[in-house]
């Protein structure tokens, strides 16, 4: 007896054919990232202490600042100015923000490593072959999430601190240097998950993403800071950090002789090459190698 050959061979053949919806990847990232408990504490955790950082920053200025002027500023060829403040310092000091930037890169090379400690990675590329399309949606859903994460962070550091130093000339978002120094901030931790992300994908170790994550985003920097020589500079000025040291700076602030500075549009253009150069690298490295 013949097999029937009807409509049956090739509805089979197309429901297996069918290709899976975009969205359908960005809700199984999304899913995926929500259900670990982990990012939610990590990243409450961070916004606790990267903000309270700030404000301790802000009070203990305050607690100094009492009985002083109220301009923070002191005028030109002043000889009483017992200390020099610059309130938008407070709301982004170095330590806070350098914490923000190791968890964010934590949190994107766990989007990876996580797959490929466990070996979910295996189930994932044989349920989704085109890795291309995979990893967009893991690069806009660790975006996405990063960045409201880092906006939330940016914001209340910069309102609290403000807040706290209203008496002792603290900024709104329309002085001149504030709202750039916000959105560099908030953009700074969807750029570190991205490189992040990147770093995982060559690695693909737990460990050792999170370790070499950590020492892209912060050590490295710390190898070329100086003027002594120019290209050791350039090589600095070229890091993330550096980069985020530009856009949080008050214009209207005196910052000393840089003999290299870091200019505000370099600034702009260093956070959109590593963004770049990140999703390129994830993207590449994961669609060529094999599991």
């Amino acid at each position: 007896m013949t097999a029937p050959t009807g409509s049956a061979a090739p509805s089979y053949r197309s429901r297996s054919a069918r290709r899976v919806r975009f969205t359908d990847l960005l809700a199984a990232e999304w899913l995926k990232l929500r259900s670990l408990r982990s990012t939610y504490w990590v990243l409450g955790v961070c916004a606790v202490v990267v903000t309270g950082i700030n404000a301790n920053s802000a009070r203990s200025n305050a607690d100094r600042l009492a009985g002083q002027p109220v301009s923070p500023y002191p005028p030109p060829g002043g000889v009483d100015r017992p200390f020099l403040f610059d309130p938008l310092t407070s709301a982004f000091t170095e330590p806070a923000w350098q914490i923000l930037m190791a968890v964010a890169g934590a949190i994107g090379a766990a989007v990876l490593s996580g797959e490929y400690a466990t070996g979910l990675v295996r189930t994932t590329f044989a349920a989704v072959p085109d890795r291309r399309s995979l990893l967009a949606a893991k690069t806009l859903v660790v975006t996405v999430a990063l960045l409201g994460f880092g906006a939330v962070v940016s914001g209340a550091s910069f309102g609290l601190t403000q807040a706290l130093l209203r008496e002792h000339g603290g900024l709104s978002l329309t002085d001149p240097g504030a709202l750039r120094a916000v959105v560099g901030s908030a953009l700074l931790a969807p750029l570190c998950g991205l490189i992040g992300m990147a770093t995982a994908a060559v690695v693909r170790h737990a460990a050792g993403s999170a370790v070499g994550t950590a020492g892209l985003l912060l050590l490295l920097p710390a190898l070329f800071r100086g003027d002594t020589y120019r290209w050791v500079a350039e090589i600095g000025n070229s890091m993330p950090f550096s980069a985020w040291e530009a856009l949080v700076q008050n214009p209207e602030r005196d910052h000393g002789v840089v003999k290299y500075p870091v200019e505000v549009a370099e600034a702009w253009l260093v956070y959109g090459a590593w963004s770049v150069a990140a999703v390129v690298v994830a993207v590449v490295v994961t669609d060529r190698r094999d599991v």
